[in-house]
């Protein structure tokens, strides 16, 4: 199968860019720049690279450097922002940094002659983010585009099939973008398309139809999407001997779980065990109020619950766990700073003996996950379920958890949600927040001293920046008010207009 490197360099766009590259159905693959070497490349049968950005200047020492023979092995290779810079250095050109010369934001990029602006206009906006800029390309190469401030904003060696951008085609901001990384694929790479997610589905099901042929098989039901595409496909391939364990910890939205457990018991009739462990789940959580010791907690209740229900099955040969590629990138990042914990990558219960793990969804991104989902028919509403965290309800509660705040928030969010698919609004995420303020309000003739809750809604199409969603204000009216009146003790409610960054997207 034809496939793409992604080297990364420590670029914030690195899981986007290979995102982009499957979009045009040619698989992708991101491998830290210090994990893999010029001979496993060659061996790996590449049929193009692509050099990240990344936030450091290439004539530090200190900085990500490569080892120049990548650049004669005779594979294409595409160098974006520092990836760009890096090609130079390594080729013998000059990188300077020129404050004066810095671009970020929108720029107007000229192009000149190249395989690379096919059915790409002359000028055209890009998205630029640089203080260094390369001065002199490296012998062979030639500027096939410009900016005012930057004479190099791309260069080429089409000799050697080696091409450099200064700009980010990856992202939306650049205008003409995935035309250009088409243009790399199948214009310099030679690639033909042959990633398709029917084929990916068909190929997966003989695989492990072959694969666990009478073997018992189980596997985590959370509900959320890739668990739920994990059940599903296993289920194609070999039916009863799949057993799904849900464990219901209470900290999912209004009806849920009985939408959970109606859609694979009757849907797929599958063999589905429901574990009811909200009382389990709260007693742990009791008294907690910092973010990631929720997490924490959830997860290591989760692998309990479910382990202790896997001892009553008896013997289990395999496995199943719902790891999909940002998981196994973002995990296996030993220099990334924690922002929250994944629950999906390391962490299995070690006092259960299983003879195999399965991940079916590995290789796959979260849009390529519901891709398949849909081809397995699996219901929409769930397959194209808003991101929902593994700990639920409990991140969306700032401070303690109790009963009581769970079902004001479950109501709250379910009013929310309600109101704006009534409207047709058009937000990427949208949901409640529980704060820990209390403020005073007045119903009918008496004071109350109430709780605040807080809408998010946010529109964005990776969910690695997003903005806030301009809802109408008759929308966030009618929210408003169902929630002070239907929702006892909710005093107060506010509407969260910061975008991501400075925020994420979650509260908690």
């Amino acid at each position: 199968m034809e496939k793409i490197l992604v080297l990364d360099f420590g670029g914030q766009y690195n899981q986007l860019i290979a995102r982009r590259v499957r979009e045009n159905h040619v698989y992708a693959e991101i491998k830290p720049f210090n994990k893999i070497t010029p001979e496993q490349i060659r061996a790996a049968g590449y049929s193009g690279i692509i050099f990240t950005g990344g936030p450091n200047s290439v004539y530090d020492p200190t900085s990500p450097h490569y080892d120049p023979a990548v650049l004669a092995l005779g594979i294409p290779i595409l160098g974006i922002c520092y990836g760009a810079q890096l090609m130079a250095y390594m080729a013998g050109g000059t990188v300077v940094s020129a404050e004066s010369g810095s671009e970020y934001g929108k720029t107007v990029v000229c192009t000149d002659g190249s395989v690379l602006w096919q059915d790409v206009p002359e000028r055209s906006v890009c998205w630029m983010s640089h203080t260094d800029h390369v001065e002199t390309p490296p012998k062979g190469f030639r500027v096939i585009a410009h900016t005012d401030k930057c004479p190099c904003a791309a260069m080429c060696d089409e000799k050697r099939k080696l091409y450099a951008v200064q700009f980010h085609p990856e992202v939306t901001h650049t205008e003409f973008g995935k035309d250009m990384l088409k243009n790399f694929l199948y214009g310099v790479c030679g690639c033909k398309g042959e990633w398709k997610m029917d084929d990916f589905v068909e190929r997966s099901i003989e695989k492990y139809r072959e694969k666990l042929a009478g073997k018992k098989v189980l596997l985590a039901l959370s509900g959320g999407v890739d668990s739920s595409v994990a059940a599903v496909l296993l289920h194609r391939a070999i039916g009863k001997n799949l057993t799904c364990v849900f464990v219901d910890h209470g900290l999912l939205r209004k009806g849920e779980g009985d939408f959970v457990e109606k859609t694979f018991r009757e849907g797929f009739n599958m063999n589905l065990i429901r574990v009811n462990a909200e009382e389990r789940f709260l007693s742990k959580l009791a008294g907690v109020t910092e973010p990631e010791q929720k997490r924490k907690i959830i997860g290591e209740e989760f692998i309990r619950v479910f382990e202790d229900e896997a001892k009553k099955l008896g013997k289990i040969h395999v496995l199943v766990q719902g790891t999909i590629y940002p998981d196994v990138i973002e995990s296996g990042a030993g220099d990334a700073s924690t922002i929250k914990s994944h629950h999906n990558v390391g962490g299995l219960p070690d006092r259960i003996a299983f003879d195999e793990i399965v991940e079916p969804l590995r290789d796959l991104f979260k849009d390529e996950v519901r891709e398949v989902g849909t081809k397995l028919g699996i219901p929409r509403e769930l397959v194209w379920r808003q991101p929902f965290p593994g700990p639920g309800l409990a991140v969306r509660i700032v401070g303690r958890i109790t009963r009581e705040k769970l079902d004001k928030l479950r109501q709250a969010d379910a009013i929310f949600r309600e109101e704006l698919e009534k409207a047709k609004v058009q937000s990427s995420q949208y949901f409640a927040v529980m704060t820990d303020l209390r403020s005073v309000g007045v119903m009918g003739d008496a004071r109350t001293y109430g709780e605040t809750i807080v809408l998010r809604a946010v529109t964005t199409d990776d969910f690695m920046t997003a903005e806030w969603t301009q809802l109408p204000y008759e929308v966030l009216g009618r929210a408003s008010s169902r929630i002070t009146n239907e929702v006892k003790g909710i005093s107060r409610v506010v509407y969260d207009v910061t975008s991501k960054p400075p925020a994420t997207v979650e509260w908690e």
